[in-house]
């Protein structure tokens, strides 16, 4: 190309129709008001920008056919009715086309095949007209200008050809037509959600464990929340305003899509079995693959944490021994036991295109290789302390931990995305393993192996969640019993291995009669709400509070109350002070009497959070209510606890909302039935009746399997 630019004959050429162009002279030098720029008008076909410098008469045309009437879309009625604005028809819609290297030109010779076109019609042939592929245009003062050529108008110019006869007229064909206004329609499936194809065409070259990913970036399909994979939404017949899902799942954005499918396993796609399986079938192979898949996923992101982490020298010189083992407790046994686990899953794929079942591999794992994970999730309150001291306190730690976190290994994720892996792998597996049990349902030997492994998987939650909260209450209860002082009251042994702690904080005493006249300097009381007794305390400092009274849970009545009701003895209203009140009635307190407190909490919502907590076996009693009807919410993004209450929430969590007040809401975790309070704004709504009618059923399962 650069010989083209120094070819001086070319400059000449270009220089001489520049100053042709804008000083209007002919191709001899003459004025010439006439002559077309580079783009004039094609409207006719005698144009002289199509005309030889010697002028040929033109053939007459015989006497019995008439002229051939040529209407463009831009002069039909349809674009005649929009104004300005140009109506095509779909099929001339075309995107700009692809151009090869042989046809790209300079500029300067680009502008001499126009001149020499422009002199001898011949030479220009229409599969190259030079117009297309240089997108040239001209303004005012002869100024060139860029891509203002209509992409229809460049199809339709895609018909101009020189018939056999030396200097005929040109042809357009097809003739365009006066064209009508076209109905919108909806956009065509994509090729890759077609029910028929399924991705089988789109096979993947290689294995799936080349590119591994890590398990923070996933979601498995198996979690989703309508309990319909991609596969089950195709079977459902289109809507008339088209594919759009409008009551689709919740999609967190943040996770990755899926890397591979079964149905596009090189192995799968040659071996033609997919043209032999059922529908059902090969949802059931889906749900199988992907937990062998997610569990590669998991153990690389636990490698991660073990070479990065663990064995890091600069980070364990930051830290004592002590702080090292609750910061990574027994994370390489968890990570030999996900190991065997994969190798047994990866070990039956492979021997298998069409994997018979895995349910045994599963129950195997769970009844005698997972135990690690119970040692872990039971560390877990000392893991969160170390790193939070470590953190808050230890400059040269936080130094080091930043150095590794930047890692491109660690794909800039925080430690604590790894830490929490084992958590979120053994609460998931009971959800991947229920979808296993809903594709084996249509073969009863396969449904029944699929339950005991859900059995014994759900059994492994629940022993987890014990031992994290076991060690979590035993630690709470060691301390609260060195804060709390008996000295005024009657003595209660604290320490008990069936008794933790609820909920915890200070509110306002509006009413001070009885037991709060000794306490009308400071109209506060600190409460210390347990699973089966309340403590009435005054905060003395942040770890010291003076017992003033107590009461068993059962002996306690709670009354919500509006501020003009919170009226004192005599006559006295302290509604401007009393925002949020409500009555407290201890009937058999620690000496025996009956003892009413009127208190007030600061917002509506911390008001809530004490009457729920309050009344808690009370709601129990009364028996669960009809879930069916409950609001369900996904979580879009992880929450922690903050107080005892609250509930931790992992992504794509699903809870059903038993209460909610001034933006905070109280509901159940669908994967243990564990119950807290959560802002709201870490929630969507789950909307689709199918998708709550199907959680419900799951949740029932669940329970059914953990309280065996």
């Amino acid at each position: 190309m650069s010989h083209r630019y120094s070819d001086s004959s070319v400059e000449e050429k270009l220089l001489e129709y520049r100053f042709h162009s804008e000083l209007r002279l002919d191709a001899k030098g003459n004025p010439a008001s006439g002559l077309p720029v580079v783009r004039g008008s094609l409207r006719s076909r005698s144009d002289a920008a199509f005309q030889p410098d010697t002028p040929v008469p033109p053939e007459p045309a015989p006497e019995s056919q008439e002229p051939r009437t040529v209407i463009l879309s831009t002069q039909s009625p349809a674009a005649l009715k929009m104004g300005t604005q140009q109506l095509i028809p779909r099929s001339l819609a075309v995107s700009s086309k692809a151009k090869t290297p042989a046809r790209h030109q300079s500029f300067g010779a680009a502008m001499l095949s126009k001149e020499a076109a422009r002199r001898n019609p011949q030479l220009l042939s229409a599969p190259s007209f030079s117009l297309d592929d240089m997108d040239l245009d001209t303004g005012p003062g002869g100024m060139l200008k860029r891509n203002l050529r209509n992409q229809s108008y460049r199809a339709a110019m895609k018909g101009l050809g020189t018939p056999g006869g030396e200097g005929g007229p040109i042809q357009l064909t097809p003739k365009l037509q006066a064209l009508a206004e076209e109905p919108s329609q909806p956009p065509a499936r994509p090729a890759a959600k077609n029910k028929k194809t399924l991705g089988r065409k789109r096979a993947h070259k290689g294995s799936f464990k080349d590119d591994p990913r890590l398990y923070q970036e996933i979601r498995e399909r198996g979690l989703n929340t309508s309990h319909e994979s991609d596969d089950d939404l195709l079977d459902e017949p289109p809507s008339p305003e088209g594919t759009r899902k409008v009551d689709a799942p919740i999609v967190v954005k943040s996770y990755r899509p899926p890397q591979i499918t079964w149905s596009q396993l090189p192995e799968v796609v040659e071996s033609g079995i997919l043209d032999q399986l059922s529908a059902e079938e090969r949802k059931r192979q889906e749900a199988i693959f992907e937990i062998l898949t997610s569990e590669f996923s998991y153990q690389h992101s636990l490698g991660i944490l073990v070479a990065e982490f663990l064995q890091s020298r600069e980070l364990r010189a930051t830290m004592t021994q002590m702080e090292h083992h609750h910061l990574f407790s027994n994370i390489t046994d968890v990570l030999s036991a996900s190991r065997r686990f994969f190798e047994d899953l990866e070990r039956r794929h492979k021997a298998q295109v069409c994997v018979e079942d895995i349910s045994d591999i599963l129950e195997e794992h769970a009844e005698h290789h997972f135990h690690p994970y119970i040692s872990y999730c039971s560390n877990e309150v000392y893991q969160q302390r170390a790193l939070q001291r470590l953190t808050n306190s230890n400059a040269t730690f936080r130094e080091a931990l930043r150095a590794i976190e930047q890692r491109p290994a660690c794909g800039g994720l925080p430690m604590i995305s790894f830490l929490i892996l084992p958590m979120q792998r053994v609460t998931r597996l009971p959800l991947l393993t229920d979808t296993l049990c809903l594709k084996t349902q249509g073969h009863p030997e396969r449904y029944k192996a699929a339950s005991r492994a859900l059995k014994a998987i759900s059994k492994l939650v629940k022993q987890c969640n014990e031992g994290a909260h076991k060690m979590e209450r035993m630690e709470q209860m060691y301390t609260l019993h060195t804060q709390l002082d008996f000295s005024k009251v009657k003595s209660l042994p604290l320490i008990s291995a069936s008794r933790w702690l609820l909920k915890r904080g200070e509110l306002s005493v509006v009413e001070e009669t009885g037991l709060f006249r000794k306490l009308a300097s400071r109209p506060t009381c600190y409460l210390f709400l347990f699973n089966d007794v309340l403590v009435v305390t005054k905060k003395k400092s942040e770890d010291s509070f003076m017992v003033q009274d107590y009461a068993q849970v059962d002996h306690i009545q709670v009354q919500k109350m509006e501020p003009s009701e919170a009226c004192l003895p005599g006559g006295g209203n302290r509604s401007s002070s009393v925002p949020h009140p409500f009555q407290l009635i201890l009937l058999h307190n620690s000496e025996g009497r009956r003892e009413k407190i009127l208190l007030s909490s600061d917002s509506a919502s911390d008001r809530a959070r004490w009457i729920t907590a309050l009344t808690q076996r009370e709601r129990q009693a009364r028996g669960p209510p009809n879930k069916g009807d409950l609001l369900q919410v996904e979580i879009t993004k992880a929450y922690l606890a903050k107080q005892v209450d609250e509930i931790t929430l992992q992504q794509a969590d699903v809870v059903l909302i038993l209460e909610q007040e001034d933006g905070w809401l109280y509901g159940e975790r669908l994967r243990d039935g564990e119950t807290g309070w959560f802002p709201e704004d870490f929630a969507r709504s789950i909307t689709s009746r199918v998708a709550v009618e199907g959680n419900v059923r799951r949740m029932e399962r669940l329970r059914v399997e953990t309280d065996v």
